[in-house]
Order: C-alpha cells, then structure tokens, then sequence
C-alpha cells in the first residue's frame, strides 16, 4: 500500500504542477479579457489538483517510514529526514493554503481583472512554495 501511494504521490506531483502552470499563464495571458467560465475551469482544475494531492501526500505521510513514525529528536538533526516530516509537509499546506484562498478570493470579486489577479498571485506564491519543497533528489 505503501509503494501504491508513493507512485501516486509522484504521479499527481505532475499532473499538479500542470495544472497550477497553466493556471497562471491562462491568467497572465487572460488578465485584459473577460473572465468566462471557462476560466473559472482551469482555476478549479488547479485546485483540485492540489487538494487531491495534498490528501495523497497526507495518507502517505503516516504510511511511510520517512513520515510522522520517523519522528524524533534525532532526525530533525538530519536534514533530509527534517524535509520529509516537517519541511516539505508544512510548505505543501501552506501552498494549498493559499491556492484555496485564491479560488475563494476569485469567485468572490467583482471585476475580472481582480479575478484573475487573484489566481495569478495565490497561485503563483502556491507554485513556488511547491517547487521550493519537491524533494529534487529522489524525485522520479
């Protein structure tokens, strides 16, 4: 079970990366149009892919023996197993976090160039707090 999720977790990482990628330069690129519904798709794509994610991430976490079970005094000493029981997880919260409050935000303004200010700026902060804690290393 534990693989399972570990290859799950490695692949949604990309499918999540699309997907927030997209997110913003559809933004960037949309900012003077109209926000359509269309727009508010690819944003829920992002989203979505980041709390599906996050939910794998979390099961995985207390299934690994790099998880909460490794846990110690001594491993925050080491600074890969640091990464993977309070770094990564913390940052990756924060990232979905504000991805989440960027929707909330979105759905809620009035004018569409604040919409999509919104999703670039929440979402582009999620992105780079994402790619600053992907375990590059180990990372297929």
């Amino acid at each position: 079970m534990y693989t399972g999720f570990k290859h799950l977790h490695s692949g949604l990482a990309y499918l999540l990366l699309l997907a927030l990628i997209i997110a913003v330069f559809y933004a960037i690129a949309s900012r003077n149009k109209p926000f359509t519904s269309g727009s508010k798709k690819i944003a829920l794509l992002g989203l979505v892919c980041a709390h599906l994610q996050f939910v794998a991430g979390l099961v995985l976490y207390f299934l690994s023996p790099l998880g909460l079970s490794n846990f110690s005094g001594e491993a925050m000493k080491a600074k890969d197993l640091r990464l993977y029981i309070i770094e990564h997880p913390l940052m990756m919260l924060i990232a979905v976090v504000l991805i989440t409050i960027g929707y909330s935000r979105m759905k809620r303004l009035g004018t569409d160039s604040k919409k999509y200010k919104s999703i670039i700026v929440f979402y582009g902060i999620g992105l780079l707090f994402i790619l600053s804690m992907i375990p590059w290393k180990v990372w297929p």
